[in-house]
């Protein structure tokens, strides 16, 4: 029940690409033009690399990792990635978990010690970048349970690449504690379970800065408790021990006689088993009692976890979830609240839909190559200069178009959650989409909301981005049954018709007004 990961593999690949690649040296540059000693740059998505080549010119070269049409959300990385990145005198990524963990991995490991290798979306809030919050509204009857990880940990020598295990080391309760997630097609992935001992295999790793979601089965109901430990691997050096804590569940039983002394009683909304990279400690991170404005910790042993009895459920007929007892029988659960494997942090990585966070990514642009080519400074500078103008033209031309859409027809319901920078700069609202990460497939709760929202706002169109149009169908199936449109909107990626950013924020501006306000183009 417990078969190596994509991560795994790829972070494996990464490793052995990093130790044949150690003795690179840096290309030779002369004087930056194409002959090939242009500076050599390497980023993760063609936006990105756009965005140099505007800055760059012909003092760059520059190669996107992430194919024509790829995503970020799940490229898994190659051997020849990691030559690449070993190879370049500039590395951009845009970070904020945009990209799997193994391809950041893989650049960390690879990138040479001095060269420049910027997170674009965390460093351009220097500069003015607005970041928005990702904000998740569950709408569950019972609590939704997570992991997560915060804090820097830049004392033990965290860096992003860094992997953080939580390993279930006890369990205590009348049946079985089986924690695991459900994949984008239906198939379970366990991640402790209990029932068979608790060993090496009962492990999870996350990124810093993540949370995850996962299903929480009990077989029998009475207090349970369960005891996590957390540790660091980073990209070198032997796992460091963080903390450990024990958290108590009430299994359909009242909670408040499990509940000692002021201990808290977590019934509602959401929830994580936490670890702090900074302190080592562990802790229950939840929004209980701030009705979802924000989050408090509170330590293990000051919480009760309610599981009450409406949250039985029957093990499904399917044979991969026999783990959980014979078909039919009754198990209680909390749910898992979004289909598939969704790890992600606290703020939107989507800064470019908004053409003021696409300057102040290109002012770090500039600014990095002046830094490692002196020589091309005055070169960058008018290069960025210009460019600005062209994104301050963006900019207008955006708000411009969009203002000419009725204010009752601004609703954006897309393929997944990748539009709320453009939304916010441009008055537009995201209604809905049909699931948060394009890596997932939608449950049939998100269907019926993804219907009723269409139907009760009389949207005239949807929204489908060209490299997810295959994991689209139930946008367009639902799109068909309710009789509306199906547009494009580019997000993550390029493909064959669109090539530069400002084209494909221009297509944005004019499909929503076509498609929306009846405009043309």
């Amino acid at each position: 029940m417990h078969p190596p990961s994509r991560l795994t593999r790829a972070v494996a690949a990464a490793a052995v690409c990093g130790a044949l690649l150690a003795a690179c040296h840096p290309p030779s540059r002369g004087d930056g033009d194409s002959s090939g000693t242009a500076l050599k740059v390497v980023t993760t998505t063609e936006i990105l690399a756009d965005l140099v080549k505007q800055v760059g010119r012909d003092r760059v070269q520059v190669a996107s990792i992430v194919p024509p049409g790829g995503d970020p959300h799940s490229y898994e990385p190659t051997p020849r990635d990691a030559a690449e990145v070993a190879d370049a005198d500039v590395t951009f990524t845009n970070h904020l978990l945009l990209e799997e963990h193994a391809l950041i991995k893989t650049i960390d490991a690879n990138a040479r010690k001095d060269t420049p290798n910027v997170s674009l979306a965390e460093a351009s809030e220097t500069y003015g970048a607005d970041v928005i919050p990702l904000v998740e509204n569950v709408g569950l009857d019972v609590l939704w349970l997570g992991l997560r990880v915060r804090g820097e940990g830049t004392a033990r020598g965290a860096t992003r690449a860094s992997d953080i295990q939580l390993s279930a080391t006890a369990v205590s309760g009348p049946g079985r504690l089986v924690a695991y997630l459900t994949g984008s097609l239906g198939q379970p992935v366990v991640y402790f379970d209990s029932g068979d001992g608790l060993d090496a295999k009962d492990t999870t790793v996350l990124p810093p800065a993540a949370h995850t979601h996962l299903n929480w089965a009990f077989t029998r109901p009475g207090r349970y408790r369960l005891t996590l430990k957390a540790r660091l691997k980073n990209l070198t050096g032997p796992a460091q021990d963080l903390g450990s804590g024990t958290f108590t569940f009430a299994v359909g039983v009242d909670p408040h006689t499990v509940a000692g002394p002021g201990a808290t009683v977590l019934d509602d909304g959401h929830t994580d088993l936490t670890v702090n990279l900074d302190t080592g400690r562990l802790s229950a991170f939840t929004d209980l009692r701030t009705n979802g404005r924000a989050q408090e910790e509170i330590p293990p042993g000051d919480v009760v976890i309610d599981v009450p009895n409406k949250a039985l459920e029957h093990v499904p007929g399917d044979k991969a979830f026999r783990f959980l007892g014979p078909p039919g029988a009754a198990v209680h659960q909390l749910p898992q609240a979004v289909l598939g494997k969704h790890v992600h942090g606290e703020i939107d990585p989507h800064l470019w839909q908004d053409a003021e966070n696409a300057k102040a990514y290109v002012q770090l642009i500039r600014d990095t190559l002046k830094k490692q080519d002196p020589a091309g400074a005055a070169s960058y500078d008018r290069n960025a200069r210009a460019y600005e103008g062209q994104l301050d033209d963006l900019d207008a031309y955006m708000t411009t178009r969009i203002a000419g859409i009725p204010p009752g027809r601004r609703q954006l319901i897309t393929t997944h959650d990748a539009f709320g920078y453009l939304a916010k700069a441009y008055g537009m609202t995201v209604a809905g989409f049909v699931v948060p990460n394009p890596a997932q497939e939608p449950s049939a709760d998100d269907v019926q909301r993804l219907t009723a929202t269409i139907r009760n706002l009389h949207v005239p169109a949807v929204f489908m981005e060209p490299n997810l149009a295959q994991r689209a169908t139930v946008l367009t199936q639902v799109a068909k049954d309710q009789h509306v449109k199906v547009c494009t909107l580019y997000g993550d990626a390029f493909d064959a018709h669109v090539h530069h950013y400002l084209d494909m924020m221009r297509h944005n501006a004019d499909e929503l007004v076509t498609c929306l306000a009846g405009g043309t183009s």
